[in-house]
Parts: structure tokens; C-alpha cells; sequence
């Protein structure tokens, strides 16, 4: 199977987005069989069960890599290959990382795999409040409240330092909130945030989550953005000549939680990545879901601007309210304009002549799902609505850009 033979035309309308899902392996409820009758030809996916920091070896990318062809699917995008606490904090060890990460571009790409995620959040991976936030309609959706998070920072974590992140109405709120929680809600508000979610890099006890935060006391943007810099400085030389993409995702939620820096958030925040390392193989993952959370942030202007640097997609919807709470929304819904995000990617595939993956990025849960277990955020129906709904406008766009 090469890539070529994934892309079906839609009638020669024209490039078009290379339909995926991310699939956590043999343990995923949702099954590549389930992922291939939504249509998809690809999987995202990777070795999850490899430890943080340690080389990807030939034998076990081409074991993944067999039992998804064998179900008639292609591994087009790694998400991901992650990123050790070390080389973002650049402490004891950091060198050997690096090593072990330059090995792993080296097998993947050896084994045809040729676009790779990666983030540099620090300690946490993506970070919510609520797994099961019901919304109108009954289904289930992912939620950040801010008032929870604050709560969780000063009343559960006790972090000596955060009095001093927030304004005195946020802390009179968050105490209101955590003084409403009952003790399981409080339980469950803490594992929801540092127990891991799906895809994350890292699980915590509280005792462990203060230790991990306390190694970024002496790190603030500036030099955390610094430690980025030196990591591709040393990784996309690799890349290069492995003719392989290197793609950041941005952070998620796009500010500063619990004190830590990050500097994956804006336009400004990517332009710099860019100009430090100006490789082309120095690229993005356009996550509309991350960057839309912003109301300063404008997508489809983003979109034009990276235009060549883009060579992965999540399409995620999110709806956000004054006092920094936002939930997952419906992929057509919510407070990005997904129509104006998907016509600037079909021209942009149509200029570059190369079609770029894409899952739909979350779903509720919704439907039969509501009865079973299911990755947060990753269950099958939800998901599968998502697609639908992105190729829907996908072929509508294709369709009319080639009646004008």
C-alpha cells in the first residue's frame, strides 16, 4: 500500500485532506476495523507502550506498522514521539535524549513513515477539568472550567505560589466552587488533571505533580523557549536528511496553567520557532481546537500565514465563555468558524499539490458509546459525526472552487 492510494479523488475535485483517526493501539476500544468503516484510510497513532525517553527500535515501528496495513489502513503521521521532561528543562541527561530521539526519526523514517507530532508543554499533555460535561443534547463533552482548575491549584495542590496567578476575583470564585465540591468531586477533579489522559506523557500522584512542577521554578518562557530552539536545532538536521516532518502541537489550553511557561500559543509564538529554524521540515500540526481557545488568534489568517509549514491537521471545535472556561463543541459549531478554517486548507493543499492528513479531533460521546468505556474524548460515534461532518464541507468547497 503506498500513500498514493489513499487519497481517493472525490471525483477529481481536486488535493483534498487524507482522512485519519488516532488509534491507541490493540487496547483502543475503538478498532482499526471500526476506524476503517468511518471511512478513513489512515491511522494516527504510536508506541505507547515504549518508554518516555528510550529509542523507538525498527522491529517494534514495523510490528505497529504491519498490523495496521494488515487491516487495510496506512500509519501516515506519528502523534507522538514524545518529548523527555529533561530536554525541555535541559538537565541531567538531556544529551542522551536528544540521541535516542535523533534514532527514533532515523527508524521511522526507514520504515516509510514520514510526518512526526510532538509538543513542549511542560509536565502536563493536554489538560481538562471535566471528561463527562453533558451538554444540550445529552451527549457528553470535554471541559475546562476555570474555576475547578483554580481550586484544584490552591485548595487541593496547595501550590505555595499560586495565590499570586490569579486576580482576587478568580480566587473568590475558585473558593466558592471548591467549598460547593463534594469529596468525591474533588477526587475525580484531581485525577482528571494529573492522572493522564489519553495520548498524555506523563501520570502524577500530587506529591509526584508538585515535585515535577517545582523543576520549572528557574525556567520561565524565555529560556524554556530557548531549550525548543536547541532541541530542533540538534533533531531537524536529522529530519532533513531524512525528508521527514517534524510538526508542533500547540498547547493545550493556550496559556500559562500552574505557573508553568508555555510558547506554543500564537502566531508570534510559531514565527519565532520558524525563524530560528527555518527548515521547512520545521513545521506545524494546525490543531484549530488548541489555537481557537484564544479569541486573539485568528485561524484562517494563521492558516495563510504558515501555509507551507502545515503538514497535519486536528479539527476541533471548542465554545468559550468571559470567564476562561470553554468546552468541546460540535465540529461545525462553537466559536470556530470551521467553513472559513477548511477553505483556506483545500486552497492551500490545491497550491501545494500534496494532501495533508487530518483526524477529527475529539468527538463526544454520544449514542450507544454513552453505555460503554471509552478513551475521553476518542470514542468512535462522536468521532465518526466529526468526519462527516469535515468532509461534507470538504467537497462542498473542493466542488464550488472548481465552478468559478
Amino acid at each position: 500500500m503506498t500513500i498514493a492510494d489513499t487519497y481517493p479523488s472525490y471525483n477529481n475535485t481536486g488535493f483534498r485532506m487524507q482522512q485519519t483517526m488516532r488509534w491507541f493501539g490493540p487496547s483502543d476500544p475503538v478498532s482499526l476495523a471500526d476506524i476503517k468503516q468511518a471511512g478513513c484510510t489512515a491511522v494516527v497513532t504510536a508506541l505507547h507502550h515504549v518508554t518516555n525517553g528510550e529509542v523507538w527500535t525498527k522491529e517494534e515501528i514495523v510490528k505497529r506498522k504491519n498490523e495496521i496495513e494488515k487491516a487495510g489502513l496506512l500509519w501516515s503521521v506519528v502523534e507522538s514521539v514524545p518529548v523527555h521532561e529533561a530536554i525541555k528543562t535541559q538537565t541531567k541527561g538531556f544529551q542522551l535524549f536528544i540521541d535516542n530521539y535523533k534514532q527514533s526519526i532515523k527508524n521511522l523514517s526507514s520504515c516509510g513513515i514520514k510526518i512526526i507530532t510532538y509538543n513542549f508543554m511542560p509536565v502536563l499533555d493536554w489538560t481538562r477539568t471535566d471528561l463527562e460535561y453533558i451538554v444540550e443534547d445529552g451527549s457528553k463533552a470535554l471541559r475546562f472550567e476555570r474555576a475547578a482548575y483554580i481550586a484544584f491549584d490552591i485548595f487541593i495542590l496547595k501550590r505555595k505560589e499560586a495565590i499570586e496567578n490569579y486576580s482576587l476575583q478568580e480566587i473568590e470564585r475558585a473558593e466558592k466552587r471548591f467549598n460547593e465540591m463534594t469529596e468525591n468531586e474533588k477526587i475525580l477533579l484531581q485525577k482528571n488533571i494529573i492522572a493522564g489522559l489519553p495520548g498524555s506523557e506523563e501520570s502524577f500522584t500530587l506529591q509526584q505533580f508538585q515535585q515535577a512542577l517545582d523543576t520549572y521554578q528557574n525556567i520561565n518562557a524565555d529560556q524554556l523557549r530557548q531549550h525548543l530552539i536547541y532541541f530542533l536545532q540538534e533533531i531537524i538536521p536529522i529530519a532533513d536528511e531524512c525528508n521527514l516532518k517534524m510538526v508542533i502541537h500547540p498547547d493545550d489550553p493556550p496559556y500559562s496553567i500552574f505557573g508553568l511557561p508555555r510558547i506554543v500559543r500564537t502566531a508570534a509564538d510559531i514565527e519565532a520557532i520558524i525563524m530560528a529554524v527555518p527548515s521547512l521540515n520545521n513545521g506545524l500540526c494546525f490543531c484549530t481546537g488548541s489555537f481557537g481557545v484564544r479569541p486573539d488568534n485568528d485561524l484562517p489568517a494563521m492558516i495563510k500565514k504558515f501555509a507551507d509549514r502545515i503538514n497535519f491537521i486536528h479539527l476541533r471545535n471548542t465554545k468559550r465563555n468571559e470567564s476562561g472556561d470553554f468546552y468541546e463543541d460540535n465540529h461545525l459549531e462553537g466559536d470556530v468558524d470551521m467553513y472559513a478554517v477548511i477553505k483556506e486548507l483545500v486552497k492551500i493543499m490545491q497550491q501545494r499539490k500534496y494532501s495533508i492528513p487530518v483526524r477529527p479531533d475529539h468527538g463526544h460521546q454520544m449514542l450507544d458509546d454513552l453505555n460503554k468505556k471509552t478513551n475521553p474524548g476518542y470514542s468512535a460515534i462522536g468521532r465518526l459525526r466529526g468526519l462527516a461532518e469535515i468532509r461534507g464541507v470538504e467537497l462542498g468547497i473542493l466542488r464550488s472552487l472548481n465552478e468559478l
